[in-house]
């Protein structure tokens, strides 16, 4: 069983940088897979990046790449979204996510553990 807590979302003006930290609970935390989502309000959950359980593997959704990173520390079993040039868009509730491979998949459905998530808000 693995644990999720979010934190580091926040009010920001737009341009402005956050950084998300997801720390989790279990010792296969290096063997997981890790994923960030977004859901913004009357909007489906949304894929935002993904990492291999190494973190060597990374993979983005067009509309963040080039201006979000995701990265690990197994030694401190945390994943990390490094958000930079935040637009008004970006605003959503930011939910980390784990599974136990990495898939090509980057639907939901395809992570077994979730955090509570943590409001990011991007003012113009």
């Amino acid at each position: 069983q693995v644990q999720l807590v979010e934190s580091g979302g926040g009010l920001v003006q737009a341009g402005g940088s956050l950084r998300l930290s997801c720390a989790a609970s279990g010792r296969t935390f290096s063997s997981y897979s890790m994923g960030w989502f977004r859901q913004a309000p009357g909007k489906e959950r949304e894929f935002v990046a993904v990492s291999d359980n190494g973190g060597s593997i990374t993979t983005y959704a067009d509309s963040v790449k080039g201006r979000f990173t995701i990265s690990r520390d197994n030694a401190k079993i945390t994943v990390y979204l490094q958000m930079n040039s935040l637009k008004p868009e970006d605003t959503a509730v930011y939910y980390c996510a784990g599974r136990t491979h990495y898939s090509a998949s980057n639907s939901p459905t395809s992570f077994r553990y979730w955090g509570q998530g943590t409001q990011v808000t991007v003012s113009s």
